[in-house]
């Protein structure tokens, strides 16, 4: 999917919202636990109910992989069938890969080739050789670095400054525009950043930014629209537990679907 593909989804829905299926098996409803394969059976109702009100969705790869086969085939599974019903969306697999040269290509070729998600996570702390294999002969498939996260242990490296005070996210940001472009890279930005979305947009103007911690890790949507929102939107707005596990009963996929369609309302008057 190409950004003014993407741009043209969230004007016609009104929303930049993206919904994370962190699937955990013990959090999900007890009566879908007997089922044959209760990961997409989850992730299948909570599509069906949220589709209409999100532009994208993001299966993080742990939560699949942690489960061996049945999981992976679960994630595959999810993503052909969002391929199949709905299209338009735009699937993210958020697996943070992060390896050089023929690793990464090989990488590559798993998400883009096989699995053929619209974009993929990457940790860019092993610098060139470690993203641009992702970007080579990939047309209309995104990287999203990570840039600033809302963890604690962000103030290990990210936050820190050189001699110049130049903090090092953005250093990232500002170097990683030699490999890509507004066109095939977005940044992750965590929610609960508020005002450095200022920062951020100083050396990323017109990127995408995927943007984790609204609802239940406590990001405020309007402060993130208000510092991080430009012409075209330029936000992806992902929340994952604050939908997902809104319920654990018989109508988890219907509160589900509630939930998304509150924080649409919002984006769209945002909008």
């Amino acid at each position: 999917m190409n950004r003014q593909e993407l741009v043209n989804q969230i004007y016609t829905k009104k929303s930049f919202l993206c919904v994370g299926l962190d699937t955990d098996m013990k959090k999900i409803p007890q009566h879908l636990l007997d089922s044959e394969d209760p990961i997409f059976d989850f992730n299948k109702a909570i599509i069906d109910a949220t589709a209409p009100y999100c532009v994208a969705y993001k299966p993080n790869l742990a939560f699949y992989e942690a489960f061996g086969t049945k999981g992976i085939m679960a994630f595959e599974k999810t993503v052909q069938y969002l391929k199949d019903n709905y299209p338009e969306q735009f699937v993210i697999a958020d697996a943070k890969r992060g390896d050089i040269g023929n690793t990464s290509k090989m990488y590559a070729r798993t998400f883009f080739g096989e699995y053929d998600v619209d974009a993929l996570t990457v940790a860019p702390y092993m610098g060139e050789d470690s993203v641009t294999p992702f970007l080579d002969g990939y047309d209309g498939k995104w990287v999203i670095l990570l840039a600033l996260t809302s963890n604690k242990g962000s103030f290990d490296f990210q936050l820190t400054e050189d001699v110049e005070g130049e903090r090092l996210f953005e250093k990232v940001i500002r170097k990683s525009q030699q490999w890509g472009n507004d066109e095939n890279m977005m940044y992750v930005v965590g929610a609960t950043r508020g005002e450095m979305f200022k920062d951020i947009r100083k050396v990323a103007p017109n990127a995408f930014l995927l943007v984790p911690g609204v609802g239940a890790q406590g990001g405020s949507l309007e402060e993130v629209c208000k510092y991080g929102m430009i012409e075209n939107c330029g936000l992806l707005v992902n929340s994952s537990r604050g939908i997902i596990y809104a319920s654990n009963g018989m109508d988890f996929a219907d509160i589900a679907g509630k939930k998304a369609k509150e924080l649409q309302e919002q984006m769209a008057a945002l909008l």
